[in-house]
């Protein structure tokens, strides 16, 4: 699954597919969304959605501290739809905004 991910996310057209799936993720495992879901909340605790959104956040922390992109283009690069979906994500599993975690970098 990891594999998985770090291909997709290593794609530059993101933008074009958008988030990877649940769905996606299975198929390229060969196995039902069902099943990945079941193996992964028995193994981590975590539900495949969850991990996908760790992925993203794990992306979009390395953007953030590593680029000039604007939060939006760094949600458009990460396959949201909408630059306020991406800030919800990240503020929701960091506790920080996007632009509070690039400040903290700052000073």
């Amino acid at each position: 699954m990891e594999n998985a991910l770090l291909k997709y996310f290593s794609n530059d057209d993101l933008i074009a597919k958008g988030l990877p799936s649940v769905q996606f993720i299975a198929d390229a495992l060969n196995i039902s969304p069902n099943y990945l879901s079941d193996v992964l909340k028995v193994l981590t605790g975590q539900s495949t959605q969850q991990h996908i959104h760790g992925k993203l956040i794990e992306k979009a922390k390395e953007k953030l501290s590593g680029t000039d992109l604007s939060i939006s283009q760094i949600a458009y690069e990460l396959g949201f739809g909408h630059p306020q979906s991406f800030t919800k994500l990240f503020k929701a599993k960091t506790n920080l905004s996007p632009l509070q975690f690039r400040n903290s970098f700052n000073y």
